[in-house]
């Protein structure tokens, strides 16, 4: 069975919690990224800031972005997979929860990210179109 560890992309940069969202921008632009993950001064994983979150729930909010923070957007519980987790289960969160990226943890740190990209470079076609049903259908 194939990991997380094969599939996700490793060297994943964090925004600090307290920086704010003109720089998370800034960041994403650097890194050619549309998501970071967001980790706190104790180096834990707060959740993850996507380049869409910053236009709906900051500018087009009426908000400044150099005045929010990534830990202002910040909400719930992250979801996330154990390195040593296979395929499947990295396929079945995802799906469950929806969600287009998923930060890979290990011994409670940060390790990678898995996206949809990285999915569709080493899954099968087979594991693609059960992922692609089950995230893009409306319940």
């Amino acid at each position: 069975m194939t990991k997380a560890r094969e599939v996700m992309h490793a060297g994943v940069e964090c925004i600090p919690i307290h920086e704010t969202l003109d720089r998370a921008a800034q960041m994403m632009r650097e890194l050619d990224v549309g998501a970071l993950p967001i980790c706190g001064d104790d180096d834990k994983l707060h959740g993850i800031i996507t380049d869409r979150d910053i236009v709906v729930k900051c500018v087009a909010a009426g908000r400044d972005p150099s005045k929010v923070t990534a830990g202002d957007l910040a909400q719930g519980t992250p979801r996330w997979v154990d390195a040593d987790a296979d395929v499947e289960q990295v396929i079945d969160e995802m799906s469950t929860h929806q969600i287009k990226r998923i930060p890979v943890m290990e011994n409670k740190r940060l390790v990678g990210m898995i996206s949809e990209a990285d999915l569709g470079q080493k899954l099968s076609d087979e594991q693609i179109a059960k992922f692609v049903e089950k995230v893009y259908t409306r319940h």
